[in-house]
């Protein structure tokens, strides 16, 4: 049975958010990301998985090794979707700001 995974419930574990992290900065092999964390390493594994399958996470076989990196296009589509979401709460609070200022100054 093929899962489809979903972006969203794959950032929702704080341990793939910390493997997204860590692999943000420089491309890293399994048993480097595993040793990152207090987890069995096929834990670990499933993660690196689910963020495969989810195409957050790319690999790159170098010889006998695996290599995963960021994903940039597929990170990006997820920025670009949460980024109106973002700009509705910066504006809602600096309406509020604006509001709770404007109320010192009238006390």
């Amino acid at each position: 049975m093929n899962l489809r995974r979903d972006v969203f419930q794959a950032i929702a574990d704080p341990t793939r958010r910390a493997i997204l992290l860590l692999v943000a900065s420089q491309s890293m092999t399994a048993g480097a990301i595993a040793a990152n964390f207090d987890t069995a390493r096929p834990t670990v594994s499933k993660h690196l998985q689910i963020l495969t399958e989810c195409e957050l996470l790319q690999q790159e076989q170098n010889g006998r090794e695996i290599n995963y990196h960021i994903n940039a296009k597929k990170m990006k589509e997820v920025a670009d979707f949460i980024e109106p979401f973002r700009q509705m709460w910066d504006d809602r609070f600096n309406k509020l700001e604006s509001i709770m200022k404007k109320y010192k100054t009238k006390k």
